[in-house]
């Protein structure tokens, strides 16, 4: 019988791992935990020559040039970076461009209309949580890495370790889970993975920056314990790993803001975790000038608006110039680690493989080492890997899926998202690539010329263009002469505005019933990143800006004819006039395409009742759903927006044989759950989501993915639900709830969750037996058989959860994920996998550090939090003396 090794704790939970480990110790622990070792540093001071070099250059610059390193400039060369420091061309230190994360590299010229970029639109990391996988994080992070320097950046803005602790927090799709050591094992594994490739990773957002409601002034009132065993513990791995910098968040913690919080930049991440990268603010998260470089704040990001008066505090003698150093020298030692300087040391390059020690013909403008070469075919090839094994099977009755050939004898396909794909989440996640197959068109192609796959959207989108007997409009272009009366507004396609032309269209929308009517407005043609612009007000509040990177209610769905679409529901009044203005404004080059459209009541219950006709008289329907996670904004509900779930239940009444996909980064109540056959979260599945997902429902590919989540069954059962605890009260959040998140919250108090944290199906079936623990180093070693017992290959995630002593020194959870491994079995075939349980996931914080949680403790394996096959006792014992 054939047996996995132990799997290799990462960052901070290794064995025996310390802080003070020399270079070449941390070489061998991340070579044994199959890490890229190339740029895993630093753990401790670089090396003598490099900080002398360093000294050289730091003596050279003008404290005008040092100032100028520290903040953000605009970019000559508008390549679409995120942010940009212009270097010092005459001492060989290069312009640095950093780049939006974490699910691809997002250049901001993207967002011109139907134009999208060249980098892979890779599935948003809450997938990548979803395989427990830190292997494909690695090759995940190596996507990211090689792409970012091959579209000219060399800092990527990833990864985004903040743990969800509010389910309706915008950005959940961009995390790594809800479990510590989960994210630490994978953030560990992705900046491995980023910086083996040469570009610089930084892990954000530091921290307890857990939801977007007010995000940029909130105080998060957190004691140290759920600090250092919750919201810390990934970053500390990032660090362990190697992350070349972070980012500080919004927030205020404890009442200091994050950029200025010297409790976190300098006595936890410099002084315990040996942190020698530099600390850069979320962009415009700088509060103050001295305090904020004093805390320990390297970089403020975009601009200047701080720090570009540190020059003249210098001279003031406010402020030392060693600080200003200091800063100075974490970044350029950073760029001598990652090669970026000019002319790198002479001899062995510190960290450096050998393939990038060379190729300096960047010149001192542009870095020391030449870029690879884009490769967006395996980009492509990890998209789709990541988007097939983050795929979760939540239910499965009657084995439903995979569907049968009989099922393609009819096939109805229902909601927009099956023949829209909605590959990834809002806001600076945002990767957008052209030519981005749907859901429906790989059903087709996948199922072949006999097959009958037919579609019905079931919630309009895109609506129709509101006609002239609902509209009294007067139509205004700059520069051009009076106002026109105008009938409609629909200039798209062959019917274009001129490019960069700037038009605004003021009067009154009267609706024929009262009732609530989805008022759109969509173009093309007017990126924001480039000075254009397009936005719908109606009675005085906008409504919709095509295109906003933050707000705006612009969607991820684009129309049928490729539009962007922005807009909500409005309660209009029959037969009363309501004020409604459009304005846009074009960029040269592209023409400027605007209409307004509407999705009356009406509208909306025929496109319901014509979904639920198609089912009826199918073999089987499959429905898409989802919700539009962004940057920014918080969701108001975890219900599903749109009427989706009376859609579902529509469906689910016409016919029994029906499967939900859901295209969410966020759990998500299910009133319909009953009433339907089986439920695949697919997440935000990136630009090879569409194939993927029908290789699942198609049975090519066997799902194997675990919720790194807990989908609770009604909203006030979240372990944050109260209002003092989130959105806050009075511009504070407690998070009194502690340690108690996610399903540790659910266990401790007895509450039934909708799905599990770790919970998910395959089509085959797996049997564990034979446990066996022994000590290990501070930890465990943890040995059981785990057998595929149905009749076709699959993947299962065997977690292994640790319980407290019947005494616990201080309130702990029932029980912690203390271990995991992905094992990938043929049928019928045992394997014994034996896993090593980290000394850390024993430990408590206890004020100074860690303290060991003695005594008698159980070890629990199985399929899931709540799904627990096998268990033996272990006694935990301190160490002599």
């Amino acid at each position: 019988m054939p047996e996995t090794p132990a799997t290799p704790a990462y960052g901070p939970y290794a064995p025996g791992s310390s802080l003070s480990m020399t270079r070449r110790e941390a070489a061998r622990l991340l070579a044994a935990a199959g890490a890229v070792v190339a740029f895993a540093g630093p753990v401790r001071a670089e090396a003598a020559p490099v900080q002398a070099r360093v000294s050289a250059l730091l003596r050279e610059l003008t404290l005008q040039e040092k100032i100028a390193l520290l903040h953000g400039a605009t970019d000559p060369a508008a390549k679409g970076a995120a942010g940009y420091v212009p270097g010092v061309p005459r001492l060989g230190i290069p312009e640095l461009r950093l780049a939006d994360g974490p699910a691809g590299v997002r250049g901001t010229t993207q967002a011109g209309g139907r134009t999208a970029g060249r980098a892979t639109a890779l599935p948003a990391p809450v997938a990548l949580a979803a395989t427990f996988d830190p292997d494909l994080a690695r090759r995940y992070g190596a996507v990211l890495g090689r792409e970012c320097r091959a579209l000219g950046m060399d800092v990527i803005l990833a990864p985004m370790v903040n743990l969800v602790r509010v389910p309706q927090a915008g950005r959940n799709f961009e995390t790594l889970g809800e479990d510590p050591l989960l994210a630490a094992a994978l953030a560990a594994a992705e900046v491995r993975g980023i910086q083996g490739e040469g570009a610089i990773a930084t892990v954000k957002h530091y921290a307890a920056n857990n939801f977007e409601n007010e995000r940029q002034h909130v105080d998060v009132r957190v004691d140290e314990r759920t600090l250092r065993e919750i919201y810390l513990p990934a970053f500390e791995a990032a660090v362990a790993a190697g992350a070349g910098a972070v980012m500080a968040a919004y927030p205020r913690v404890n009442g200091r803001y994050c950029a200025e919080n010297r409790h976190l930049l300098t006595e936890i991440l410099r002084d315990e975790w040996r942190f020698t990268g530099w600390v850069m603010s979320d962009w415009g998260g700088t509060r103050s000038d001295l305090p904020s470089i004093e805390a320990g704040l390297d970089m403020e990001m975009p601009s200047g608006a701080r720090f570009s008066g540190l020059a003249q505090a210098v001279a003031s003698g406010r402020l030392a110039g060693s600080v200003v150093d200091g800063s100075v020298r974490r970044i350029l030692l950073q760029l001598d680690r990652f090669g970026l300087l000019s002319e790198p040391l002479n001899g062995p390059t510190d960290g450096l493989p050998g393939g990038l020690t060379g190729g300096l013909s960047g010149g001192p403008a542009g870095g020391g080492r030449a870029r690879p070469v884009f490769d967006g075919v395996a980009g492509a090839v990890a998209a789709r890997e990541v988007a097939l094994a983050g795929a979760v099977l939540l239910r499965n009755e009657g084995d439903l899926l995979p569907l049968r050939r009989a099922d393609l004898a009819d096939l109805a396909v229902i909601g927009p998202t099956a023949a829209a794909p909605l590959a990834g989440g809002g806001g600076s996640a945002r990767v957008l690539r052209s030519g981005t197959e749907s859901p429906y068109a790989a059903l087709h192609r996948r199922a072949g010329a006999t097959a009958r796959v037919r579609f019905a959207t079931g919630v309009d989108l895109d609506g129709v263009p509101v006609p002239a007997s609902a509209l009294s409009l007067t139509r205004t272009r700059r520069g051009g002469g009076g106002p026109e009366a105008v009938t409609r507004v629909d200039h798209t396609g062959a019917g274009a505005l001129p490019a960069g032309s700037s038009w605004t269209w003021t009067g009154t929308i009267t609706a024929p019933a009262t009732g609530d009517y989805d008022l759109r407005v969509q173009g093309a043609g007017a990126p924001p990143s480039s000075g254009g612009s397009i936005t719908l007000t109606v009675d005085g509040t906008k409504i919709g800006a095509v295109e906003a990177l933050l707000g705006g209610n612009s969607s991820l769905i684009a129309t049928a004819d490729g539009l962007i679409n922005a807009g909500a529901v409005v309660r209009l009044e029959g037969g009363r006039p309501t004020p409604l203005r459009i304005s846009a404004t074009g960029v040269a080059g592209t023409p400027l395409e605007v209409r307004l459209a509407w999705v009356t009541p009406a509208r909306r219950q025929e496109a319901r009742e014509a979904a639920a006709a198609l089912a009826r008289g199918a073999q089987a329907a499959v429905v898409f759903a989802f919700d539009e996670g962004t940057e920014g904004a918080d969701r108001t509900s975890l219900a599903l927006p749109k009427e989706q779930d009376a859609l579902i239940a529509a469906v689910a009444a016409a016919n029994p044989r029906t499967a939900v996909v859901l295209n969410t980064g966020h759990p998500v109540l299910m009133p319909w759950l009953a009433d339907v056959s089986a439920v695949l979260q697919m997440w935000y599945p990136g630009q090879e989501g569409a194939d993927a997902t029908a290789a699942l429902l198609l049975g090519a590919a066997c799902p194997g993915g675990k919720l790194p989540v807990t989908f609770p069954a009604r909203a006030e059962d979240a372990p944050a639900a109260t209002p003092e605890r989130y959105p806050g009260v009075a511009g504070t959040a407690v998070y009194d709830e502690g340690v108690f998140v996610g399903y540790r919250h659910y266990d401790a108090y007895g509450v039934e969750p909708l799905f599990p944290f770790g919970h998910g199906l395959s089509y085959t079936r797996f049997a564990y037996e034979g446990l066996s623990v022994r000590p290990s180093g501070d930890g465990l070693s943890v040995t059981f058989t785990l057998a595929n017992v149905g009749r076709r290959e699959g993947v299962e995630v065997a977690q292994v959860y640790v319980t407290p002593p019947a005494d616990p020194p201080v309130p702990m959870p029932p029980r912690v994920l203390a271990a995991f491994s992905r094992v990938r079995l043929a049928p019928g075939e045992r394997r014994r996998v034996t896993v090593t349980v980290p000394g850390r996931a024993l430990r408590h914080w206890g004020g100074q550090g860690w303290v060991l949680a003695a005594g008698r403790r159980a070890v629990q394996v199985g399929s899931s939090s709540r799904d627990l096959r096998l268990r033996r006792e272990v006694t935990v014992r301190r160490a002599a003396g």
